[in-house]
């Protein structure tokens, strides 16, 4: 018998808890908590196309509350992969930050 369970499962689908705010939330037309079920490998990317999520609104990408693209101005990480549990944040440009350009320290 081969039989596969929990992580050995090449098609066991992950569970992910994506979260939108402010202008993000705004352009997608919904706010709070989304859970999504995906299968394994999937990336930021994929969430984004799954809740047509528009890049150009989305100052901020938080995984587990750390930031997928950790530089400056520089093009947003999309091809982060998730795991299951993951907690995926969006966020527009939040008042006073970089990206109202505001100098940062």
């Amino acid at each position: 018998m081969n039989a596969r369970i929990g992580h050995n499962m090449p098609d066991a689908p992950i569970r992910v808890t994506v979260r939108l705010f402010n202008s993000v939330a705004q352009a997608c037309g919904r706010g709070g908590a989304v859970e999504l079920e995906l299968p394994v490998g999937s990336t930021v990317e994929d969430v984004v196309k799954r809740l047509s999520i528009p890049l150009d609104k989305v100052f901020l990408i938080l995984r587990n509350g750390r930031d997928v693209t950790p530089t400056l101005k520089g093009p947003l990480n999309v091809d982060a992969f998730l795991e299951d549990g993951d907690v995926i944040a969006f966020s527009g440009p939040v008042p006073y930050s970089a990206g109202y350009g505001a100098p940062v320290v």
